[in-house]
């Protein structure tokens, strides 16, 4: 940018610098505000219309920019991809829109690691995230409560209020239809980051400027994709399933292994709903696909 515009590169790097942190403070409280328990609900709603995911508010993951080595940072940004990152740890609602970021960790941390540290998963420890009380999933014979909860991979703990899928080395059938109802949820978040990259070409290479520039242009880029998708952005539309009309019979595996141990309240969680993905109200016709 010093030669496009004939300015030295101090004077570019505060511009920049200036730049992205006042359209982090102007644009955030709008447009990337804390959401309170309307808005949790509203975005439940939205996943359960588009993606067939009940009580769902948000999908999780991190991702994971180029950057030039920091100076004294050593293999600190280092990761196993042999490259050096900084790490985006962002939720992310049905639309693609981020919910709640988190920039600045180190590339070398896992993405379990971060999300540990970071403020929602602080904030998700401590119940002070505003989510909405317990509710029936929708058209379910249970009148049990069912709680709120973010969808994310297999790198992140399972959590009362963290959905993630079971691990490979023991699916049957029917955890084989849970994994896959999860992976459409998850697809926002992974399509959130791939708009976010091919609006702002700057991270399809390495980042080089200080850590706090870096910082404030990733959260500044996040900021301004919410306000280019609520503008100008084309939302989905979703597809309706008469599930009612669907008489098939789910033939599951039975399962004769003993119990160990008793499930914890998130094993729990995640086995109420695999088993509310296999009835009527619950399921979807394709997703038997996922088993043939």
């Amino acid at each position: 940018m010093t030669y496009h515009f004939m300015r030295g590169l101090t004077t570019i790097s505060t511009i920049i610098s200036n730049t992205t942190e006042n359209i982090w403070n102007v644009l955030q409280p709008k447009y990337l505000d804390s959401p309170l328990q309307e808005k949790w609900l509203q975005i439940s709603d939205r996943f359960f219309e588009l993606w067939n995911i009940p009580n769902c508010v948000g999908t999780i993951d991190g991702k994971h920019f180029r950057i030039k080595c920091l100076p004294n940072t050593g293999s600190t940004y280092f990761n196993y991809k042999g490259y050096i990152f900084i790490v985006l740890m962002a939720c992310v609602d049905a639309d693609g829109l981020f919910t709640t970021i988190d920039v600045g960790e180190v590339g070398r941390n896992s993405d379990g690691a971060v999300f540990r540290t970071s403020n929602l998963g602080r904030a998700l420890n401590l119940d002070i995230l505003q989510l909405p009380p317990p509710r029936p999933l929708p058209s379910s014979n249970n009148e049990n409560n069912f709680p709120f909860y973010f969808v994310a991979d297999e790198a992140f703990p399972l959590t009362k209020y963290l959905m993630r899928p079971y691990p490979k080395r023991s699916l049957d059938n029917k955890k084989r239809v849970f994994n896959y109802r999860l992976s459409r949820g998850r697809k926002s978040v992974k399509c959130a980051f791939g708009m976010l990259v091919s609006k702002f070409r700057l991270f399809e290479g390495p980042i080089c400027c200080k850590e706090e520039t870096i910082n404030n242009i990733i959260k500044a880029a996040c900021v301004l994709h919410n306000y280019i998708r609520i503008k100008q952005g084309i939302f989905s539309h979703s597809k309706i399933f008469d599930t009612q009309q669907e008489n098939r019979q789910v033939q599951t595996q039975q399962n004769h292994e003993r119990q160990v141990r008793s499930l914890s309240e998130a094993q729990q969680n995640r086995e109420k709903l695999c088993e509310y993905f296999m009835t009527p109200a619950g399921s979807i016709p394709y997703q038997w696909n996922t088993i043939i």
